[in-house]
């Protein structure tokens, strides 16, 4: 296992990082533990969780990852081996049973939701803390131009300062965004340069051969203020495996069972990742790990968080690790980049 330091901070996390959206909804605690004590053994040492975590987000089942995640540490112990990484939920999940339901990213609720994020992980402090959303009206989740829109939203020097003082009293070791425009990262490292709170450590956005948009946007923000990127849905949802292709619908996967979530669903991403798949299987590649190692290959990444509802999902996710991609594999996925270049924005 390779690892990486996180943005500028003394914390190192493995290049692949443990995702646990699934736990507490299609995955049971012993299932998660399954898996935890089987990463861990792999040399994974980063796990990454929300506040708002199983997903879909249920008023039954948010906060159950994190609940799980602190049982396992409880269980184990050691915790002073394992990265962990969780989310404050920002304005745009727009869940009414978290708070008061009207969510912003000011002192009120951060303070709060660190407060029950760390009693659910069962430890007095998580490594790094991610800003889930941007608090600002942007209508940018899933689409490729700016669309600013009217509304409330807290100044980031505010969400910054309340982050600062959680890092001075102990509770946070570093600080990151998540689903951030290059105006909102370059916006926090500005204010954290003039003495306004920490600095960001790492952006949490989509990245995969079907929406390499971080390239355009966030890549050189990325390499040159030292804030890496956390990859998720890194094989687009599962749709990378080639598993939906032709119609196929197999049984308990997660676009089946969650037919709304469409993001990677469509004519031209079933095209894009027809010719991913041909690309794998004309050098000998599984599809699947090719997507895994390519993601693995960019300069501006940290780490890509894998999510399994099965081991036998998590082995051969996490056995890509080994795998570099020739230079006639990295040829062939750009020419198909250039046909389909952003088939899911």
């Amino acid at each position: 296992m390779d690892y990486r330091r996180l943005g500028r901070s003394d914390i190192t996390v493995s290049t692949i990082c443990l995702g646990t959206m699934t736990w507490g909804e299609q995955n049971t605690e012993a299932e998660a533990f399954e898996q935890l004590d089987y990463a861990v053994d792999q040399g994974i040492n980063f796990l990454d969780t929300a506040e708002i975590y199983a997903v879909p987000p249920r008023a039954e089942t948010f906060g159950r990852s994190e609940e799980i995640i602190g049982n396992w540490l409880a269980s184990r112990g050691g915790r002073d081996r394992i990265v962990v990484a969780t989310k404050v939920a920002g304005p745009s999940n727009g869940l009414p049973y978290i708070r008061d339901g009207k969510l912003r990213l000011d002192r009120r609720h951060i303070l709060q939701a660190v407060d029950d994020s760390l009693r659910r992980l069962k430890t007095d402090y998580m490594d790094l803390y991610q800003l889930h959303w941007p608090d600002r009206q942007l209508k940018a989740f899933g689409r490729l131009a700016y669309e600013p829109a009217e509304g409330e939203e807290t100044p980031i020097e505010e969400t910054l300062a309340v982050l600062g003082d959680l890092v001075q009293e102990g509770k946070v070791r570093a600080v990151g965004l998540s689903n951030e425009t290059p105006w909102g990262a370059m916006r926090f490292l500005t204010l954290a340069e003039a003495g306004k709170g920490p600095r960001v450590v790492s952006i949490q956005n989509p990245y995969s051969l079907l929406n390499r948009s971080f390239d355009a946007r966030l890549a050189e923000v990325a390499i040159r203020e030292d804030c890496g990127l956390l990859a998720y849905a890194p094989l687009g949802g599962g749709t990378l495996t080639g598993k939906y292709l032709n119609g196929q619908k197999p049984a308990d996967a997660r676009f089946i069972l969650f037919p709304d979530n469409r993001r990677y669903m469509g004519d031209q991403a079933e095209a894009a990742v027809s010719a991913y798949v041909a690309v794998a299987r004309d050098h000998g590649l599984d599809p699947a790990q090719m997507a895994l190692a390519y993601v693995a290959s960019r300069p501006f990444l940290t780490s890509a968080i894998i999510g399994a509802t099965t081991m036998a999902q998590l082995k051969h996710d996490i056995a890509a690790k080994d795998l570099v991609l020739p230079r006639a594999v990295l040829d062939a996925i750009e020419a198909v980049h250039r046909i389909y270049t952003y088939p899911c924005p």
